[in-house]
């Protein structure tokens, strides 16, 4: 049975990803910082078993031995402080949106290398970078931790995603959902959950959902680009 850990698992987003994994028959890991017991429910009204993990960002080493069962880690956490940007709240875009996620990354990799050679399938990260990543959200905080995010991802992939690399890295680009960070999101969690699953399915690693057209010819020309341009000039 595939182990899935989603991080951000008390939000809309998480919470409909958990839903559409368990119909996959996953066994569902829930990492959150909230303290309140994660009630999650099938369309049906049934009562779905989840892991509930509790967490705080700069302590993703403390996930270490969570990580080593995990087949399918999904990076989902973040903040969006519209119209600030102090110190504090840039300090704390980039921590949640970017850095906890690099690291989070970067370990899992770590893990995953020092496993045993037993068969297991391929593991994989899948990490919601945001449309933001390349399309004005309206929030510069969102957009500029997300960017970095985006930008990590596309190097770091060059080692840990090739075909020597020890993960699959999937991208998520999705346009406005409701949710507690963006209550006028025009798409529903769940829809776009699906949606996410079923382009996994069928093997994509960049998956988009989102009703702006310009993000399926953008997206995949900033992937390409940045590979490009990273591959000619880093070295592994």
């Amino acid at each position: 049975m595939c182990t899935v850990a989603v991080t951000g698992a008390s939000g809309s987003l998480g919470q409909a990803l958990l839903r559409c994994w368990s119909s996959q028959g996953a066994q569902l890991v829930a990492l959150t910082s909230s303290t309140r017991p994660l009630d999650l429910r099938d369309a049906a009204g049934e009562s779905i078993p989840v892991e509930q993990v509790p967490w705080q960002i700069g302590e993703e080493a403390a996930l270490r031995p969570l990580l080593e069962r995990v087949d399918v880690l999904v990076i989902n956490h973040g903040v969006n402080q519209q119209q600030a940007r102090s110190r504090e709240t840039t300090n704390l875009a980039l921590e949640v949106n970017a850095l906890s996620s690099w690291r989070l990354l970067e370990l899992f990799a770590e893990v995953v290398q020092q496993r045993p050679a037993d068969g297991r399938p391929r593991a994989e990260v899948w990490i919601n970078t945001s449309e933001a990543e390349i399309q004005p959200a309206f929030s510069p905080l969102y957009e500029l931790s997300k960017r970095l995010l985006g930008t990590l991802v596309s190097l770091r992939a060059l080692d840990l995603a090739g075909a020597q690399g020890p993960l699959r890295i999937r991208r998520l680009v999705l346009g406005p959902f409701r949710s507690a960070l963006n209550p006028i999101g025009v798409m529903g969690a769940d829809f776009v959950a699906s949606q996410v699953l079923a382009q996994a399915r069928l093997g994509f690693n960049l998956i988009i959902v989102t009703p702006n057209p310009l993000t399926y010819v953008l997206m995949p020309l900033t992937s390409l680009g940045r590979w490009a341009y990273f591959k000619a000039l880093t070295r592994r």
